[in-house]
């Protein structure tokens, strides 16, 4: 169930360095992005669990689409503000709950799935969701330090590459779906 957990934690932690390394992140920042993360990928298993078979084929088709689509948006976003004209405060002090939470629920849409999963094979929700809540919140908090550190010594413009790094993630997601 750990390595399951640090799975589906991979692409939160991603986000996370991309967003540690566009903020001036702090404790509280950390928190709050670990908080959504974790949250989110503890809680999207409960909905795939409760909605069992009745969802099953159309998230399979349309959750590497959802995901892509919200990584874009953001990516697209961080580039879009990377690439104007402002001073280093401008742009590293903007901290959107719109924007995390838009990244939770892309971030989670696969865990959404496990959660299916576990309702075909009558696993009990709890114990999964724990660890998975708790590994994602960890990496997540892990993530915002370590993208903080990245930050410092790349200087200034580091939003337009943690926007690209969204969207690499969002086609990642998107290809291994069509693929498989």
């Amino acid at each position: 169930m750990f390595f399951l957990a640090v799975g589906l934690a991979m692409d939160a932690f991603s986000v996370s360095i991309t967003r540690g390394m566009t903020l001036k992140c702090n404790f509280k920042h950390a928190f709050i992005i670990a908080l959504f993360f974790g949250g989110f990928q503890a809680l999207m298993p409960v909905a795939g669990w409760l909605a069992g078979e009745q969802l099953a084929a159309l998230v399979e088709v349309w959750a590497p689409w959802i995901a892509f689509l919200l990584l874009l948006l953001v990516g697209g976003k961080m580039i879009y503000e990377g690439l104007r004209e402002e001073d280093d405060e401008d742009v590293c002090k903007v901290f959107s709950l719109k924007d995390i939470l838009i990244l939770s629920v892309a971030t989670s849409i696969d865990a959404f799935a496990v959660g299916v999963s576990f309702a075909f094979l009558n696993t009990p929700i709890l114990m999964p969701i724990l660890i998975i809540g708790l590994v994602t919140f960890g990496l997540s908090f892990l993530g915002c330090y370590i993208g903080k550190k990245m930050g410092h010594f790349l200087g200034n413009r580091i939003e337009i590459l943690g926007g690209a790094i969204l969207i690499a993630i969002g086609l990642k997601i998107l290809l291994e779906n069509l693929v498989t």
